[in-house]
Parts: structure tokens; C-alpha cells; sequence
């Protein structure tokens, strides 16, 4: 993609993101994810006129004076958006291809944290973390991030959701806001999920075609698995065929609604021909 398709692009999905962040999640978004109150800072000696309840008695027995806690208000947030680049990503047969999407929803999110000036980080994953892009503040940085969504080229197709999160939990220290946004088609990351949703406010944001969960009878087609890059043959027409892929795609989602719903985390699950603006507010609203 040259540089001037691609300005175009993110110019496009600015647009369209920051008047929804602007219009519809910026108050939605600071109702519900509020500063994290007040914070420890440090002890001091004792001053004429502060709270006793203040006091820490076990530095005061120690020295032999009275000392106290202060601490001070912590307001500010870091949302990390954690994006699924695999190879099921770029499908898509109703409006457009699950990548898209799954942008459109980034960008939303990222300029509703900064209009809260809060920061924003991203992490791109496959199979393996691809990217890493730190938290910080501005809109400069949030156009970066789009940029890097449009156009980045993952090294792998295939998907690995746990690493993403043994990543994520290594890096952020502090208590983040943090969105996954996937189609989950992986399992096996509960219990990595679990040690992350007990440390950040954790939402996974499933993003899926409705062929994703049902095959048409189309016959003998050639099918190509994005992840690995292998053709099959596959006979449409057998119900046995439908059934077992039916079955195996709402074994996913249900992994995914119980794996995140255990470790205390959110859910949000919308169809690339649906309209993600009513999920997220829905989804703010029930949450603030």
C-alpha cells in the first residue's frame, strides 16, 4: 500500500472513529472507567494539622516519632488495545472483512480514552507478539496506531492467545484497562486470562462473520485455512460436514464467554454485519 492510499485511509477511519468517540463514548467511556482514587505516595514526618488516622505506627515505633502515609490521587488511565493479526482475520463475506472492523473499534476506543487523556498502547499478536507500541497520550500517537492496524504484515498467520496475554502481563505492572479484540477461534488461555483479569479490567471483543459459524450448501468447494495455508476439499452438501463445523465454532464462543466470564472479565460479541456502536454502548451502560 503507498503512503498516499494509506493516509487516505486512516484520514477515512479517523473520521468516521472520532465523531463516535466524540458524540457517543467519550462521557459513556469516562463513566465507566473512572481514576483508580488515591494511591500510597511516601512517608514523611508527622506536621502539625495532619489527620492522625494518617499515622503508621510501625515506622513511628521504629524511630520513635510520628510518621504518616500520604498519599495522593491517582487519576490517570492506560488502555491497552491487544489485536489479533492471524490469518482468520482477513475474512469476511457480508460488509467487510473482520480486520476492518476490528479497526473501526480500535480507533473508537483509543480516541475515547484520549479526549479522558489517558494513554493508549497496543499490542499486535499472531501465534507470537508481532508488535509492541507503548502507552502514551495524544493524537498523533493514536494515528500511528491506526496506521499500524491498517497496513501492518504479521510474520505468522496462526493464532496464539495466551502468549499475547503472558506478554501483556509481563509488561504492564500497573492496573490497565484492557481490550482483546479477536475472533477467538483458539482455546487453552484460561488460565492465563484468569492471572490477567485478576490484575487489569479486562473486555474481550469478539468480532466474527456469520460464516464463521455456518457453511452453506455450496457442493464440493475448495477451501483455503488462512492460519496454515492449506487447501481442502470440502462436500458442503453433507449435513454431517455443517453440523461438526457448526458445532466446533459455538464450542469456541462458548470457550470464549465462560473463559473471560470466570476470570472476571467482560464480553462483547458482535457480527461484522452488525452495528458494533449499540454493543459497546450497551456494554458501557450495563457496566457503569
Amino acid at each position: 500500500m503507498d503512503t498516499k492510499e494509506l493516509l487516505k485511509k486512516v484520514r477515512k477511519i479517523e473520521i468516521k472513529t472520532r465523531r463516535l468517540s466524540n458524540h457517543i463514548f467519550g462521557g459513556e467511556y469516562h463513566s465507566t472507567f473512572k481514576g483508580r482514587g488515591m494511591t500510597f505516595s511516601e512517608v514523611r514526618q508527622y506536621q502539625y494539622g495532619d489527620d492522625i488516622r494518617a499515622i503508621d505506627w510501625n515506622v513511628t515505633a521504629r524511630y520513635n516519632e510520628p510518621y504518616v502515609k500520604v498519599f495522593e490521587e491517582e487519576r490517570e488511565l492506560t488502555m491497552m488495545l491487544v489485536v489479533d493479526v492471524s490469518g482468520s482475520e482477513f475474512f469476511g463475506t457480508s460488509e467487510q472483512f473482520k480486520k476492518y472492523t476490528v479497526t473501526e473499534i480500535a480507533a473508537t476506543l483509543a480516541f475515547s480514552a484520549i479526549q479522558n487523556n489517558d494513554k493508549v498502547g497496543l499490542i499486535l499478536f499472531s501465534d507470537q507478539v508481532e508488535l509492541y507500541i507503548p502507552p502514551k497520550k495524544g493524537k498523533s500517537h493514536v494515528l500511528r496506531i491506526i496506521r499500524e492496524l491498517i497496513e501492518f504484515q504479521p510474520k505468522s498467520k496462526q493464532t496464539n492467545i495466551s502468549e499475547a496475554l503472558k506478554f501483556l502481563s509481563n509488561i504492564m505492572k500497573k492496573k490497565a484497562i484492557v481490550f482483546m479484540l479477536s475472533d477467538f477461534m483458539d482455546d487453552n488461555y484460561e488460565r492465563t486470562l484468569k492471572i490477567v483479569g485478576n490484575k487489569h479490567d479486562v473486555t474481550g471483543i469478539r468480532v466474527y462473520d456469520k460464516h464463521d459459524e455456518e457453511i452453506p450448501n455450496l457442493g464440493m468447494v475448495q477451501m483455503l485455512d488462512a492460519e496454515t495455508g492449506k487447501t481442502h476439499l470440502v462436500n458442503t452438501s453433507s449435513k454431517n460436514v455443517r453440523t461438526h463445523y457448526k458445532a466446533n465454532a459455538l464450542r469456541l464462543a462458548d470457550y470464549f464467554e465462560n473463559s473471560f466470564t470466570k476470570s472476571g472479565a467482560g464480553t462483547i460479541s458482535t457480527r461484522v454485519d452488525e452495528s458494533y456502536v449499540r454493543k459497546l454502548l450497551g456494554y458501557f451502560k450495563r457496566k457503569g
